[in-house]
């Protein structure tokens, strides 16, 4: 496991797998996260990373653990937490997720660009299993045209990742025309990555269910 200090510690990937068929090794790898060797404490958190992606049942039980860490002063358990819970949003029966739905969103006002952009692709996730939210997570999205990041770079950086997550769950929206308009602007923006991204959105069929984007263009 590793939870060890020694040079044979297992990998992240080989603790997931341990974890996977042990499921009640898992309090083992959160108490990892308290280590003092950062070798340990980022590859206990990449390990429960990995059995969120592959096994996101097994690691719902702890989803409260995750949801702690949402707030954590160290950016990086932070970041990882906020991937997590949008990656068990489809395993939700109990609507945790749903409790701290707001909270969840926050960071995408600002300040930090990163914790913005995964809490946008976890969004996006969450607005897949969850589709009653599709609105509400899309009306989110469109804080990132005036949010607080560190420069005006980093807000077209985040632009580009809403317009990703918004094709994810696009055909899910009652109210789709804001969203609209909001990539349509981004065809005007300065960074040529997001240019591409609202290009490419209104370039493919992600719109079926409420009407062609091309036509809404």
């Amino acid at each position: 496991m590793i939870p060890q200090t020694n040079q044979k510690a297992a990998s992240p990937e080989t603790t997931a797998r341990r974890v996977v068929r042990h499921p009640d090794l898992l309090p083992e790898i959160f108490a990892g996260l308290g280590a003092e060797s950062a070798r340990v404490k980022y590859g206990c958190l990449k390990a429960l990373r990995l059995i969120s992606e592959k096994r996101p049942d097994i690691l719902y039980p702890e989803i409260g653990r995750l949801f702690r860490l949402l707030d954590s002063e160290n950016n990086i358990m932070k970041w990882g937490a906020i991937i997590m819970v949008g990656n068990l949003a489809g395993v939700d029966a109990e609507g945790k997720i749903d409790e701290i739905l707001d909270r969840y969103l926050q960071p995408i006002s600002g300040h930090v660009m990163i914790a913005a952009a995964n809490v946008i692709h976890g969004a996006g996730r969450i607005a897949q299993a969850k589709p009653q939210f599709a609105d509400r997570i899309a009306q989110a999205l469109l804080r990132v045209e005036v949010a607080n990041y560190q420069t005006a770079e980093c807000r077209n950086v985040a632009l580009g990742h809403a317009i990703k997550s918004l094709a994810l769950f696009f055909a899910q929206l009652r109210q789709p025309q804001p969203m609209v308009d909001f990539v349509r602007r981004q065809l005007d923006n300065p960074r040529n990555a997001v240019r591409k991204k609202a290009a490419k959105f209104f370039s493919q069929p992600v719109g079926k269910r409420r009407g062609s984007l091309k036509d809404k263009a």
